[in-house]
């Protein structure tokens, strides 16, 4: 996997700096039309994409891709996009991708929709935002390449991904310093097998205990003291107000949240070239100003909870980060849950040791 990867990595470093907008993207237009996307042609598709989630940052980014799209096609595609619930739950979105009742979406590869999903985020993998551009690459990162097989199973086209940035742990109870700290968390998982196979083994002898709720719900669930805590970006201690519910925040690096724009794979098999390509450079488009976006709200998100809030924040050293790793015990998160299904969809690859040699060399690249 390597080898088909490795000729994009020293230019995509610059391309990730890049803060990309429909405008100063209009430099070319692959679908060829001429109009440049001025409305003028009759559109040939008319597609709805849709987000069960108010996040900011990420719908601004889907907007700029419908335009892009939009622009790109010169008009032969209309899309519009559909934030905040506006057509549907998550799942009740998922199904309807796979129904083809609504074109796009933004989804989260939850392994009870997407047997695969795992392989977008297992903890441990991605901590940075110089080591996401790498491995979610538009079209050969080493994650996006996998999860996109994971996707085409179930029925989507895996476009591009949202990174919202890397997990820490926010909880009401005391500083997390080290596993021990876990003693008798109640602590919310989702149904991420890979996270919650992790904080088990992390928590193993504290008396932790895990318990699913809904991320709508859980707001009030840790206001109501239901739970102790959860994994969280910096974005979600503001955005979603964790920070009025909690009381302590370790970066600890958990994982990396990474969300998934797909669109049904029946009508991106059935599509000309020429609009493959229009939207295959608007996703790359839209993945690099998200990046960006992101990557300056985890400074600025990280100042205001410091200079407006009491929440108490640890900064973990490389050296004690590695102790939750190793507590982690990663390989058998990889052995049980990855590799039967890397092996199943690529036989005789060795998939698991190519994605796991894959995420060292690109550690050795920006650290």
């Amino acid at each position: 996997m390597r080898s088909r990867m490795i000729s994009r990595l020293v230019p995509l470093l610059c391309l990730v700096c890049l803060v990309v907008t429909p405008v100063a993207a209009a430099g070319c237009s692959p679908a060829g039309g001429g109009d440049g996307g001025s409305g003028a042609v009759e559109p040939e598709y008319t597609w709805r994409i849709a987000s069960a989630w108010s996040e900011e940052t990420r719908n601004d980014s889907i907007q700029v891709f419908t335009d892009l799209v939009n622009y790109y096609s010169d008009g032969r595609i209309a899309m519009e996009f559909f934030p905040d619930g506006v057509l549907g739950s998550h799942n009740e979105v998922f199904h309807a991708l796979q129904e083809g009742d609504i074109e796009m979406s933004i989804l989260a590869a939850y392994v009870d929709l997407v047997p695969g999903g795992m392989i977008n985020w297992v903890p441990f993998t991605i901590e940075t935002f110089d080591q996401a551009a790498m491995a979610y690459d538009i079209p050969n990162g080493p994650i996006h390449s996998a999860a996109g097989g994971a996707w085409e199973e179930v029925g989507a086209k895996l476009l591009w991904s949202a990174s919202l940035g890397s997990y820490g742990i926010c909880n009401s109870v005391r500083p997390l310093e080290t596993p021990a700290d876990f003693a008798n968390f109640k602590f919310r998982v989702s149904g991420s097998l890979a996270y919650v196979m992790a904080m088990e083994n992390m928590g193993e002898g504290t008396g932790m205990t895990l318990e699913t709720i809904p991320w709508g719900d859980l707001y009030n669930a840790m206001e109501r003291g239901v739970v102790d805590g959860c994994w969280a970006a910096y974005g979600h201690l503001i955005d979603h107000r964790f920070h009025e519910v909690t009381s302590y925040y370790t970066e600890l690096g958990l994982g990396w949240d990474a969300s998934n724009i797909v669109m049904n794979l029946d009508l991106w098999n059935e599509l000309p070239a020429d609009l493959q390509d229009a939207i295959t450079l608007a996703s790359i488009r839209a993945q690099e100003r998200d990046l960006q976006a992101e990557r300056k709200n985890s400074f600025l998100y990280k100042e205001w909870i410091l200079n407006n809030t009491d929440l108490v924040v640890t900064e973990l050293s490389p050296a004690e980060r590695a102790v939750f790793r190793e507590a982690a015990n990663m390989p058998e998160v990889w052995e049980e849950l990855c590799t039967p299904w890397l092996d199943q969809h690529y036989p005789g690859e060795n998939m698991t040791e190519q994605l796991l040699d894959d995420m060292d060399y690109i550690k050795s690249i920006v650290g």
